[in-house]
């Protein structure tokens, strides 16, 4: 007789859940507007008013610097005590408490629950008309599932952090856009997007013997909207052991979700490793490298690689690795023009995974604003044997180190998108391949290009591969047409040698100049 197979419900998978990280632990939505009838935000749940501008957080930060660190703690009541995951997502936002539900306006707020690995409460204060009023926590804000009771009605258990809402998808329904929580991360989406990979405020001493410092956002400041707005502006106060900051965020949602960044640092002391604009990610295998890897899906990774654009213009393309050791490489530039971790594959094909769909993460450009002057692109790479470990980390440091007692300020924009506009003008790197040489010893490496710029060769040219290598030989380059992708292929093999390491580059060109982007990669054993 036939078996009677019931389909297992798919389980909630620890990807998304680390410690201090921006995360969205129960990932819900609002309802159809008006789906449900809108509760105003009570007056009770707010402070008294103040006053407010731009500068005030700058000032406190200042002030902020001339004082000893003092991290913010919590003592949670009983019943929040060693919460497990699921107890934790049975701590639900009521969606018709959201801030501004009630107002017709093109956002709206919820408010993250502390418990679990969220101890560290921040203040969130609501800015309308140059006046600021402190949000207060609230059991109303919240329904608590049966694993987890609520707290005493009085208890003030402040907030992890928030997350807003508005219409990216369609006019009628207000998607997730962005969440801030847990330090100073933060991760947002564009339209049809899936959460991916982090930004953060500041990394201080990423990949350093003596440890990597984690600065937080203690307080943030969201500015009312006002009806029909395309942007929404957050202020934030940074704070850490060695550091202090004022932060203005302005968000753009859309198909690509805009973020300007304004950003004010106040040392406590000399700051040698700072990483502006960090980004994290995770990258466990793809078809570059399957070495080993005993699993159902082709790739599996929240980033393909970092792209950067130099001072002198060049588009660079690094495919990320999951090395067998740390990995950590270093850029040198001069006034860079971009740089970010992006997601090149877009087809399901490429992932086949149902749960993840990685194909949705975005991708995250970084375009400086001003002239950052001297310094570098850095990019760690850490060993990692699972998908829950954002094990990926890109971010400019400059080449000073930032006096202690001085006031820093940087500017950028960032893209939450599918591909950076503006694109590359060379052909772009599409796949990175490697595989056992023809020749034992060797290891081949296959790479397609793909992309208007090859428009400029003529009828019967084919592009010349320009292929360096720091140690060791290259070995049978051929470049051929790849019709299926309308671009071209080239392939070589790596005769290494005796060296644990090779550092390889290799672009194609004419003889008017390059056709593609910078492919650069480092080997090793």
């Amino acid at each position: 007789m036939p078996l009677n197979i019931r389909a297992k419900k798919s389980t909630v998978r620890r990807r998304d859940v680390l410690a201090g990280m921006a995360l969205s632990p129960f990932l819900g939505v609002l309802p159809v507007i008006g789906q449900e009838a809108a509760v105003p935000l009570h007056s009770t749940h707010l402070g008294e008013p103040v006053p407010f501008n731009p500068g005030l957080v700058r000032k406190m930060a200042q002030k902020l610097a001339s004082k000893k660190y003092s991290p913010p703690t919590l003592v949670l009541p009983k019943e929040l005590e060693n919460l497990t995951y699921d107890q934790y997502r049975d701590i639900r936002f009521r969606p018709d408490q959201a801030v501004w539900r009630d107002e017709a306006l093109p956002f709206q707020m919820h408010m993250f629950h502390n418990g679990f690995f969220y101890t560290q409460p921040v203040s969130i204060y609501v800015v309308e008309r140059d006046e600021s009023r402190k949000l207060l926590y609230s059991t109303d804000y919240y329904s608590f599932g049966p694993s987890v009771q609520p707290p005493p009605p009085d208890h003030d258990l402040g907030f992890a952090g928030f997350r807003l809402h508005t219409p990216i998808n369609r006019p009628d329904y207000f998607d997730e856009m962005v969440v801030f929580q847990g330090a100073s991360y933060f991760r947002a989406v564009g339209k049809n997007q899936a959460y991916g990979l982090s930004a953060r405020g500041l990394a201080i001493d990423t990949a350093e013997p003596s440890g990597e410092e984690f600065p937080i956002f203690r307080t943030f400041w969201i500015e009312k909207p006002m009806a029909g707005s395309s942007s929404i502006v957050v202020h934030a106060l940074l704070d850490s052991p060695r550091t202090t900051g004022a932060y203005r965020f302005t968000m753009r949602p859309g198909e690509s979700t805009e973020m300007d960044v304004e950003l004010t640092l106040y040392p406590r002391t000399n700051l040698a490793r700072p990483g502006f604009a960090p980004l994290t990610s995770m990258f466990l295998f793809s078809a570059s490298d399957r070495l080993g890897v005993d699993d159902f899906r082709p790739a599996v990774h929240d980033s393909s690689g970092l792209s950067i654009r130099n001072g002198r213009g060049e588009w660079l393309w690094r495919p990320l690795s999951n090395p067998a050791n740390l990995q950590v490489s270093a850029f040198m530039d001069h006034s860079p023009r971009g740089f970010g971790l992006l997601q090149r594959d877009r087809r399901f094909a490429n992932f086949e995974d149902l749960e993840a769909r990685y194909e949705r993460r975005p991708s995250v450009w970084i375009e400086p604003i001003g002239d950052w002057g001297p310094g570098a692109v850095h990019l760690v790479e850490i060993p990692s044997k699972s998908e829950i470990n954002d094990n990926i980390v890109a971010y400019w440091r400059p080449a000073d180190t930032i006096p202690g007692g001085s006031e820093y300020v940087l500017n950028y924009r960032m893209q939450w998108t599918n591909a950076p506009n503006p694109p590359p003008d060379v052909a772009q790197v599409v796949s990175t391949r490697l595989g056992t040489g023809w020749d034992a010893p060797t290891r081949l490496f296959v790479i397609d290009f793909a992309g208007e710029a090859f428009g400029k060769l003529g009828p019967d040219e084919s592009p010349e591969p320009v292929i360096e290598a720091s140690a060791g030989k290259i070995l049978n380059p051929v470049v051929q047409p790849n019709p299926e992708i309308k671009g071209w292929r080239l392939s070589f093999e790596l005769e290494a040698g005796e060296a644990q390491t090779v550092e390889l580059r290799c672009h194609l060109a004419n003889e008017a100049g390059r056709l593609s982007e910078v492919w650069v990669y480092r080997w090793t054993i």
